[in-house]
């Protein structure tokens, strides 16, 4: 069995009421804006602050992102000052390699200010371990150039590699690549032609630069519309060999990037954790929820109906209720994932792989907490009244943000609850990446 120890170092209640702006001691944080030259070596807890204290400027352009259709350049550009992006990355290149545990206490500060920066904080920065398991010269051409690039990227092979003398031809339309207006890189999935042109069997992915792909501008969507998630294609583009990596790999524990790249975050099989950067982002927007909401509620009177007289929202009795359901609900999201994410670095730590009951176990674990955050959202949304459905409330546009969110098809309750089902009951885990 696995073990069960919970090791939460982080108060959640205290962390939720504190003010965003201001360290613990009372200090005013540096305005995200103002970050311009950090430490080497930066803490969890600063790295939480920094992320804190961007939150009132992201909930301001909120509306404006959503607008935009992307994140801005001019918020990116601050994340990247504010060594955000830093937590995952490379220590030969300027890293910290820190934990999954720090990057979701991260994800959820950002998300908690805009759930569509959040998300393309989350999957980006995500993608430094991915690049991580790249050739070390392929590492090179990214980071060796730009320490501070960052890598969009889309999963789903429907793209074509045909090998050629030095590298492999490319080919394809690839959809979802959150972010890709402000990333430099691409990495895209895709199949490995065959020599005798049957149907191809190989899958892995390709690296190239952003210049080098066409963006079809198709983003136009109900919910995470401030991601920028969208198409990109190319045709015939040479990728050099070392750019390329194989699916194998990138599941192995033992990818072509750890012979540059000794952190155990690199040995990590890609599936078995990818799904963290889209659950930290969804329950990062139900806590930015339920800042909104009791914003609004603890002063709040009601009108009256025809029949009854104005009163405080906050003492009726069912607005409590859903209260203090959302808050467990983000507080046991968070304790769920939290448990998870050490169990997973503790186990790296000591040389160790995940069990497949671990890895099932873990997927099932994020589907939940994503579901349980969802749960939050709703309870919030629907008591927010009439008010909460213009389209300047941010209530709501958490609301669409995080059921866009947990749209993805990793965060799939049906199939992420069904497979840990599944390996419980003691059967094979079919096709299910994890």
């Amino acid at each position: 069995m696995c073990s069960q120890q919970w090791d939460i170092s982080v108060n959640w209640e205290a962390a939720r009421n504190r003010d965003v702006g201001r360290h613990s001691d009372g200090r005013k944080m540096m305005n995200g804006s103002s970050i311009t030259k950090l430490d080497r070596d930066v803490s969890h807890e600063e790295l939480v602050a920094r992320a804190q204290a961007m939150i009132p400027k992201l909930r301001e352009l909120q509306e404006q992102t959503e607008a935009d259709r992307r994140v801005s350049d001019n918020i990116f550009q601050e994340m990247l000052d504010a060594d955000l992006f830093r937590v995952l990355l490379p220590r030969r290149f300027g890293g910290l390699e820190y934990g999954l545990d720090t990057f979701v206490d991260v994800v959820f500060e950002v998300a908690r200010g805009c759930g569509a920066t959040g998300w393309v904080y989350s999957i980006t920065s995500k993608y430094h371990i991915f690049l991580g398991m790249f050739p070390g010269e392929a590492q090179d051409d990214v980071w060796g150039e730009d320490p501070r690039a960052v890598t969009a990227a889309s999963f789903t092979p429907t793209g074509t590699v045909t090998p050629v003398d030095g590298g492999w031809r490319l080919s394809g339309k690839w959809m979802f690549s959150s972010g890709i207006d402000n990333c430099s890189w691409n990495i895209v999935g895709v199949n490995i032609a065959t020599d005798d042109g049957s149907e191809p069997t190989k899958k892995g992915y390709a690296l190239a630069r952003t210049t080098e792909f066409g963006i079809e501008d198709n983003w136009h969507v109900i919910g995470l519309s401030g991601t920028g998630s969208k198409n990109a294609y190319c045709e015939d583009l040479f990728i050099p060999a070392h750019r390329f990596l194989s699916l194998e790999d990138t599941m192995s524990g033992c990818p072509p990037g750890i012979n540059v790249n000794e952190g155990d975050i690199f040995k990590l099989p890609l599936f078995a954790a990818i799904s963290i950067s889209l659950c930290a982002p969804i329950m990062g927007m139900a806590q930015g929820a339920y800042d909104e909401f009791m914003e609004a509620t603890r002063g709040r009177i009601t009108r009256g109906a025809a029949l009854s007289k104005p009163a405080p929202m906050a003492q009726i009795p069912t607005i409590q209720l859903r209260v203090g359901e959302a808050a467990a609900s983000i507080d046991a999201a968070r304790l769920l994932v939290d448990r998870d994410c050490k169990e997973i670095m503790a186990t790296l730590a000591a040389g160790s792989k995940l069990t497949e009951f671990q890895r099932a176990r873990n997927k099932g674990d994020l589907g939940f907490a994503a579901q349980l955050s969802l749960r939050a959202v709703d309870r919030l949304f629907e008591a927010s009244g009439g008010g909460g459905l213009f389209r300047h409330a941010r209530v709501q546009r958490f609301w669409r943000d995080a059921h866009a969110g947990a749209m993805h098809i990793s965060m799939n309750w049906d199939a992420v609850g069904a497979l840990y089902g599944r390996i419980s009951l003691g059967l094979p885990p079919g096709p299910a990446q994890f």
